[in-house]
């Protein structure tokens, strides 16, 4: 966008500078006709670079609010992820059983305790005397739900999946991956949507430029995304302006 308001500005200085001229050196039954084509395309290109400022200050607010609203269905995807491996011990990619497992699963409460028991190997090696050794205990205390831990009452973890009316194309879902990662054995998942698809109704050379971003204010990469497949990681890709908490 600078470049495009430096050549603006440029030309308008430029046909400024013709206007002087004329009204220097060009015969006077001209000048009227000349002057008033000029100056016309002075305010031409003012507006231009009026609109190419305010169009990029508008696709900005546009995009940090979408962003905002994509940021907590990924959130959501994530925590109810993050319950699903608790109790299973893996992610899953399948949203049917996601959303299955948040109504139906339950938390293990559980309560650590140290105790001393006697060692009996090591009291037969000392001859009776009696030897002790400490252990630790977990008790079972109960049960609670993932739903009432995680969303109470609200069931908007029915439609986490979904982009909201206005972002992105009738229908489209967030994209969802999980594995295992290669010879690791430790389970990881990716949930992500295209920049260009959140603001796929918006100037194509701002959503181009925006896809490149690679800045810790900004959203970097391609895509909005939690998690990944390449390493252990379930943060997101949003600088903190664009979430109340990460």
């Amino acid at each position: 966008m600078l470049k495009v308001i430096l050549v603006v500005v440029g030309l308008i200085a430029l046909t400024i500078g013709i206007v002087w001229l004329i009204d220097k050196f060009v015969p006077k039954k001209l000048k009227p006709v000349l002057n008033i084509a000029l100056w016309i395309l002075i305010v031409f290109l003012g507006y231009l670079t009026f609109m190419s400022v305010y169009g990029e200050i508008k696709f900005n607010k546009l995009k940090d609010d979408r962003y905002k609203v994509v940021i907590a269905k990924l959130k959501d995807i994530r925590d109810a992820e993050l319950a699903h491996k608790t109790v299973t011990g893996k992610f899953t990619d399948d949203y049917g059983k996601l959303v299955n497992f948040i109504e139906i699963g339950k938390f293990t409460i559980t309560q650590r305790r140290d105790t001393t028991v006697i060692d009996e190997e090591l009291t037969k090696r000392f001859g009776g005397v009696e030897m002790t050794k400490s252990l630790i205990l977990v008790d079972t205390l109960g049960y609670v739900s993932v739903k009432d831990s995680l969303f109470g009452a609200d069931t908007r973890y029915k439609t986490m999946m979904n982009l909201p009316e206005g972002i992105g194309k009738s229908g489209t879902k967030i994209n969802l991956k999980a594995g295992i990662l290669p010879a690791t054995n430790i389970p990881v998942f990716e949930a992500y949507v295209d920049k260009e698809v959140i603001l796929f109704d918006q100037d194509k050379n701002l959503v181009a430029k925006e896809k490149e971003v690679m800045s810790v204010d900004g959203v970097r990469g391609p895509k909005l995304q939690v998690g990944s497949m390449q390493e252990a990681d379930t943060k997101g890709n949003w600088p903190k302006n664009l979430s109340n908490k990460d």
